[in-house]
């Protein structure tokens, strides 16, 4: 039996996933469950035992024996699993919680290491004594401009890479750097403090959702956003420069940032209303497609990159509306056989592309590669789709 070391977990637990994950299950197939099973040691290693059945029969075998039941031909393959939870405990506790079906105590603990090990706390770690990344808001405060890309590296950026890992936003390192970052950052703009954000509704976007996560009022950001809507829906940064049509780069970071503000304080009429109006306007496009042609907005959106920033593609819209709460909606349709079409054999998912310029450290460091977040947030995106559908 295979050892893992997961988290700190003392007690047996049992999850359960669906097995159609990472591939098109035929509805004609018996339902089929993977159990997992984890039985810690007292060391705190976890021993997993797998089984696997089907509903419809209870006909129980060892996954892996000769007898085993044919789990490849479910489309859903354990040893994609395994690979996920060899990864950093920002990957794992995810894992957990959206594919595996974890009890909350088991995800919390594994969540809990993301401030003291591996990228969340190399990311920390690199803030400055004032609590500013690289020493500014949007920009470093060396930056001359010049460089490949754009930096990466300065509080803006660093703030929704934490996020995205899953830093308890109630933890000690999390509400200390908040505290920092409020009481010392200011936007290059016109040096508005950061959580009362800037002019762009791009940047205003992630500083909503950054405040709303790590529980900072940011009413009267909202407020301003919420103002700001387009005619046809969305949003644009250049809308101060005269633009009318609205960005599905801008609109997608206004949408997390309008969701992520309504988890943490309810709905609102006025923010729901307007967070629906910018959905219509992707789900009208197919997420990826001109309305006036149909023809692809920009052959980008359907490459996946992680860390996105403030970049657009069609997995992080899709991601986006699994958690909103939205119904299904076959608009979507198109767009998730994009992220299904992409699926290695291996039942892994490649990273496309790396956003050039300065960076803390690599994170998913080789185009090509399989990535693991790529291939987590396809496969909870097919999970939620195939599920609902």
């Amino acid at each position: 039996m295979a050892t893992r070391r997961v988290g700190p977990a003392f007690s047996m637990i049992e999850a359960t996933s669906s097995a159609r994950f990472t591939g098109q299950v035929s509805p004609t197939r018996p339902s089929r469950t993977i159990s997992r099973r984890y039985l810690a040691s007292e060391e705190g290693d976890t021993e997993w035992s797998l089984a696997c059945w089907d509903r419809e029969s209870a006909d129980q075998c060892r996954v892996g024996s000769d007898d085993a039941c044919g789990i490849d031909d479910y489309g859903f393959d354990m040893g994609v699993i395994d690979w996920l939870l060899d990864g950093d405990p920002a990957i794992r506790w995810q894992v957990m919680r959206d594919l595996m079906g974890a009890s909350a105590d088991d995800v919390a603990g594994e969540r809990g290491r993301v401030e003291h090990e591996g990228w969340g706390a190399r990311l920390l770690a690199a803030a400055g004594p004032d609590g500013r990344w690289d020493g500014g808001a949007c920009f470093p405060a060396d930056y001359k401009g010049g460089e490949p890309g754009q930096p990466w590296t300065p509080t803006m950026h660093t703030l929704q890479t934490l996020q995205l890992f899953g830093l308890e936003p109630t933890s000690g390192s999390a509400r200390h750097a908040i505290a920092l970052v409020a009481e010392n950052c200011r936007w290059e703009h016109d040096g508005q403090r950061y959580f009362d954000g800037e002019v762009e509704p791009c940047i205003n976007g992630r500083t909503i959702e950054t405040g709303a996560y790590f529980g900072v009022d940011v009413t009267a950001v909202v407020e301003r956003i919420v103002d700001e809507v387009l005619g046809d829906g969305g949003w644009n940064c250049e809308a101060e420069n005269g633009s009318v049509r609205s960005s599905f780069d801008t609109t997608i970071n206004v949408l997390e940032g309008l969701a992520e503000f309504e988890r943490a304080t309810g709905a609102a009429a006025e923010v729901s209303a307007a967070r629906r109006r910018g959905e219509e306007y992707l789900l009208d496009r197919g997420l990826f497609r001109r309305q006036s042609t149909g023809e692809v907005v920009n052959p980008g959106y359907l490459e996946f990159a992680f860390p996105y920033y403030w970049h657009y593609d069609v997995l992080r819209a899709l991601d986006y509306f699994r958690r909103s709460g939205r119904d299904i909606d076959p608009r979507l349709g198109e767009a998730v056989e994009v992220v299904r079409s992409r699926q290695q054999s291996d039942g892994r998912w490649l990273l496309d592309h790396i956003y050039p310029g300065r960076v803390h450290f690599d994170i998913e460091a080789n185009v090509g590669a399989p990535s693991r977040w790529i291939t987590l947030r396809a496969m909870r995106v097919l999970d939620w789709w195939d599920n609902a559908s």
